[in-house]
């Protein structure tokens, strides 16, 4: 029997977009999975709770009100004033190890497929970071070493950093065209 190839079902930048930086751990809400699961997140969390003992704290916490008052914050610019405008239940977050156990706890085909897209996307995001790890140590040794002039430059080099180099590309052509203008 062959293994199937997974069919990509949501694009990675999707993904990407869902995975935050709380506690510092890469997690991801209830929420944004319900959502790319097609479940309810009250669904989600009902199996999660009959499952309980395949996520410990590592795995998944509850945020306090204080971060997710934050986490609104964040997402949607300001609070709005008004009955169903804040969260009733404090939302879960999800490390990558309990993002893999959803799909031991979720039965759906869709479930696993998700499951598998978003391993391979906190796969990618780790070894974009392993391979930009070094130039970043390097940058940040030179920026504690030179003094306030430089940081600009800093701050530009770490934005290319950051930025797709299809993005960067016009902009640097450009340049250089205004270049030979002068």
């Amino acid at each position: 029997m062959t293994k199937q190839k997974s069919l990509e079902i949501i694009p990675d930048e999707r993904i990407v977009g869902k995975i935050y930086f709380i506690r510092g751990e890469k997690v991801m809400l209830d929420r944004d999975l319900a959502e790319l699961y097609r479940v309810t997140t009250g669904n989600l969390n009902k199996a999660v709770k009959r499952n309980n003992d395949r996520f410990p704290d590592d795995f998944m916490f509850q945020l306090n009100k204080q971060e997710a008052d934050m986490f609104l914050r964040f997402q949607n610019g300001t609070l709005k004033r008004g009955r169903g405008q804040h969260l009733k239940y404090l939302p879960y977050v999800f490390t990558e190890q309990g993002v893999a156990m959803l799909s031991s706890v979720l039965k759906s085909n869709m479930a696993v497929q998700v499951n598998i897209q978003i391993m391979r996307t906190f796969a990618k995001m780790r070894r974009l970071l392993a391979s930009n790890k070094e130039l970043a140590e390097k940058i940040e040794r030179m920026e504690k070493k030179y003094d306030e002039n430089f940081k600009i430059i800093f701050k530009v080099i770490s934005k290319f950093m950051t930025t797709d180099p299809k993005d960067a590309e016009p902009k640097i052509r450009g340049f250089e065209e205004r270049k030979k203008i002068k």
